[in-house]
C-alpha cells in the first residue's frame, strides 16, 4: 500500500483485563507491521498494567494512560492526535473485546487503496453478527436506518466501530470538534466524512459478541445518539430546504 504503510491500531480500554493480551496478539499476527496504541481510562481491573507489560516486551505496542473514564469518543480523539503527531499514514479503530476480528483488518487496509475511510460493516452483503439476540439486531439495524434517512448518508453501518482512516481524511474532517462521547462518535465522524465529499467503502465483517468481560453499552449512549442524529438531521434537511427555496427565488427573478 504505497503511502499507507505506517498503520496505528487504536484500542480504547476500560476493564478489559480478560481480553487485552489476546486481542493485541491477534492484531499483530494479522498485520505484523502495524503498531498498537492502547488508550486506557484508568481501568480499576489492571488493564493498564497488563498493557504496560506488553509494551515493555514489544516495541510495536504503546500505552496512553488517561486519568479516568471519559468516553469512547475522547479516547479515539486522543489516539488520533497521537497517531498524526507520530506520522502514521493509517489510523484504525478497533474494540478490545474481540467483537472486531483482527483477522479482518488486512481487508480493511486493502480497501483504503480506493477509499478515504474503510468501514467494517455488519449490514452489507457478506457481513454478519454472531451470538446476538433478534432484538439487539433490530435495534442496531433500526439505528442505522434512522441515521441513513435523517442524514441522507449512503452508508449501511455508520455505527460500526471497526474502521480505518487515511491520515488525510482525519486532517480534513476536524475530528477534534466532535462532541459525541459514546458510540455516536462513530456516526459523527462518518457524517463528517460524507459531508467532506470523501470516499467510503464498506467492507463486510463478522461481528462476534464478546465472550469475556462486561459490555459498556447502556441507555444513555443510545439516547445521546438519537438526540444528536435528530438534531443533525433537522439541520441537514433545513439546509436542503433553504437551498431549494433560494434556487426557486433566483429562477423566478429571471
Amino acid at each position: 500500500m504505497t503511502g499507507l504503510e505506517r498503520v496505528l491500531v487504536a484500542i480504547p480500554t476500560y476493564n478489559e483485563s480478560q481480553n487485552i493480551e489476546r486481542i493485541i496478539a491477534r492484531t499483530l499476527a494479522a498485520v505484523p507491521t502495524a503498531n498498537v496504541l492502547v488508550v486506557d481510562d484508568a481501568s480499576p481491573d489492571g488493564t493498564g498494567d497488563i498493557a504496560d507489560a506488553l509494551a515493555a516486551a514489544d516495541d510495536r505496542v504503546a500505552v496512553a494512560h488517561r486519568a479516568g473514564k471519559a468516553g469512547l469518543g475522547a479516547a479515539y480523539q486522543a489516539a488520533f492526535e497521537h497517531g498524526l503527531a507520530a506520522g502514521y499514514n493509517v489510523l484504525v479503530e478497533m474494540d478490545a473485546d474481540g467483537s472486531h476480528r483482527p483477522e479482518d483488518l488486512p481487508r480493511l487496509l486493502a480497501a483504503l487503496q480506493s477509499a478515504d475511510l474503510a468501514l467494517g460493516s455488519r449490514w452489507v452483503r457478506g457481513g454478519r453478527v454472531v451470538d446476538w439476540s433478534r432484538s439487539r439486531e433490530l435495534i442496531s439495524r433500526g439505528a442505522n436506518l434512522f441515521a441513513r434517512l435523517a442524514l441522507g448518508m449512503p452508508v449501511r453501518d455508520s455505527t460500526g466501530g471497526f474502521r480505518a482512516y487515511r491520515r488525510t481524511t482525519l486532517e480534513k474532517i476536524d475530528f477534534r470538534a466532535a462532541q459525541s462521547r459514546g458510540y455516536c462518535f462513530q456516526i459523527d465522524l462518518t457524517w463528517r466524512v460524507v459531508r467532506a465529499g470523501l470516499r467510503i467503502r464498506e467492507v463486510p465483517i463478522t461481528f462476534v459478541e464478546r465472550q469475556r468481560g462486561q459490555s459498556k453499552m447502556d441507555s444513555s449512549i443510545m439516547i445521546e445518539a438519537a438526540l444528536r442524529i435528530t438534531q443533525w438531521g433537522i439541520a441537514h434537511r433545513w439546509r436542503q430546504l433553504t437551498g431549494v427555496l433560494r434556487r426557486i427565488v433566483r429562477l423566478s427573478a429571471t
